[in-house]
């Protein structure tokens, strides 16, 4: 009875050595999917503060703000620039952002599945529907400095310059998150290729990056709401 009672009250009362072994993490994220966290909070304050500077100037300016569905209301593309189609162009773009997170998740799950092909499969379509983003943007914003709105000028239907500086600023600094979301996507595709992950044993830097691009696709939602639509 006794070496029952020792024994038990030795399993109730871990040694020292015992206690300093640690545990297992509650968490269970790895030390990389934790910074890239941190990363995306930092970025999420920077975002946040630029928009917040765009309401702050609007509501200060308020009876002379431009209206979005005459600012944004061409396709700029040759030949279709003088048809009045509001908001039909950057609704592609936004598109084109949605059918990408959709095939980074697919891209994720085949990670999951140990599956190389597949991540390249999904992974092509994503870094397609970046390119094709940028240039869209890149045509939006010739139409624009061509009208007479550039980071220093309103053209005649803005008529606010604060409107040109944070347009081009906003969404500027949300296209070179994009731009650095497709060189992330095509290293992350090679990489595949070449079996990096393979022999690694896991595709969690698919996860990784997978956050990111969906933390760009978030943040186009908002620019998207304060320059086109509000």
């Amino acid at each position: 009875m006794a070496t029952v009672t020792a024994e038990h009250g030795h399993h109730a009362q871990p040694t020292e050595q015992e206690l300093w072994k640690g545990g297992r993490s509650p968490f269970g994220t790895s030390y990389g999917k934790v910074m890239m966290w941190y990363f995306l909070i930092s970025d999420t304050f920077t975002f946040a503060s630029l928009l917040i500077a765009y309401a702050a100037l609007r509501f200060t300016q308020s009876e002379l703000w431009p209206i979005p569905a005459r600012v944004f209301k061409s396709i700029p593309i040759h030949g279709l620039d003088n048809v009045d189609l509001p908001l039909v162009f950057v609704s592609f773009m936004t598109f084109l952002l949605i059918v990408s997170s959709y095939t980074m998740v697919r891209a994720v799950q085949e990670g999951y599945r140990m599956n190389k092909d597949g991540v390249v499969k999904f992974l092509v379509p994503t870094i397609i529907c970046g390119v094709m983003f940028l240039g869209c943007q890149y045509l939006e914003w010739t139409h624009l400095i061509h009208e007479g709105m550039t980071a220093t000028t309103a053209s005649a239907t803005t008529q606010v310059v604060n409107f040109g500086q944070l347009f081009f600023v906003i969404t500027g600094f949300h296209g070179l998150h994009v731009f650095g979301g497709v060189a992330l996507n095509t290293w992350l595709m090679i990489s595949a290729m070449n079996g990096t992950f393979e022999r690694r044993g896991h595709y969690e830097m698919v996860e990784k990056i997978a956050l990111y691009w969906h933390f760009v696709d978030l943040v186009w939602v908002y620019v998207f709401l304060c320059f086109y639509l509000l």
